[in-house]
């Protein structure tokens, strides 16, 4: 049955000869259409890991499951490989890849893209961001990547993702937590809600009184929000609790808040018809990030 499995495996794709491995490099050489839309069969022994994938933890059971299921069932999706000389680069399936070695598997089915180097690793970025099980800290380290080494601008990178920029400036921001909260998210024991309530906390002393709350009394995301702003506003006299702002008005806060990454107050008069809006920034960086939004 075992054997059946690997020939089975083997007929998704047909496994590479020693000349193309070897002379097959460009779009334009000879042989390139053979790769290109094409799953070929590629000796694991042919195949490292990129060195600038994004994703840096691999739960060591989730491998270990996915390699039970690649011998149940094989390889369903295909992973991407970028051809370097006769060996092959990972670009995407680096889990998958990990699961077929400790499977046994001799070879995998892989698309192969011909790129360069710059190519790669924002084809590798994008479509890691793509994925479910990544963890907030690891999509806000990939959004931090993309704009700082590919270049891109918020607004490239939202149509390039699919998010809204307000979402990739919330994720990015979780990079600001220590790396005791950072470390927190990762593994589960807090989820980015409660990292988002703790990084609004301007204090890092609030913050470490917040998240050691969050964890010692298991607070949902609403209860840390709320813990939250009673540390911003310990003195929650019944005059600060008369003026209800309208919803209308909180929501406009909040999107101003989200674009501009700063705290945002609206004051509006009791008609509606005028008001102002302040927007409190603690240094230059934080001036000059809000003045780049009106140029």
């Amino acid at each position: 049955m075992k054997d059946k499995k690997r020939a089975m495996g083997r007929g998704l794709g047909a496994i590479l000869s020693a000349e193309s491995k070897a002379t097959v490099n460009s779009a334009t050489d000879e042989g390139a259409d053979k790769f290109v839309g094409n799953i070929v069969q590629v000796s694991i022994d042919d195949i490292y890991a990129n060195t600038s994938q994004p994703r840096t933890y691999f739960d060591e059971k989730a491998l270990n499951d996915l390699a039970q299921s690649i011998k149940n069932l094989g390889i369903i999706q295909p992973i991407t490989l970028r051809k370097d000389g006769s060996k092959f680069e990972i670009i995407s399936g680096e889990r998958r890849f990990r699961a077929s070695k400790i499977a046994g598997l001799e070879t995998i089915p892989a698309y192969i893209r011909l790129v360069n180097d710059q190519e790669l690793l924002e084809m590798a970025l994008v479509e890691n961001i793509q994925r479910e099980d990544l963890d907030a800290i690891e999509i806000a380290l990939t959004y931090q990547r993309l704009l700082e080494e590919i270049g891109m601008t918020q607004e490239n990178l939202s149509q390039r993702v699919g998010k809204e920029r307000s979402t990739i400036t919330n994720s990015i921001r979780l990079l600001r937590l220590n790396p005791d909260v950072q470390n927190a998210i990762r593994s589960g024991e807090i989820s980015a809600g409660h990292g988002r309530a703790i990084i609004s906390l301007d204090d890092p002393q609030k913050q470490e009184e917040l998240f050691a709350k969050i964890v010692k009394n298991n607070l949902s995301v609403r209860q840390a929000e709320e813990e939250s702003n009673r540390l911003k506003n310990p003195d929650n006299s019944p005059k600060r609790e008369k003026a209800a702002v309208p919803n209308h008005i909180k929501k406009a806060e909040k999107n101003l808040a989200d674009i501009l990454d700063v705290k945002v107050e609206i004051k509006a008069a009791a008609n509606g018809k005028k008001g102002k809006i302040v927007l409190d920034f603690k240094n230059e960086e934080e001036l000059e990030n809000i003045l780049s939004h009106f140029r």
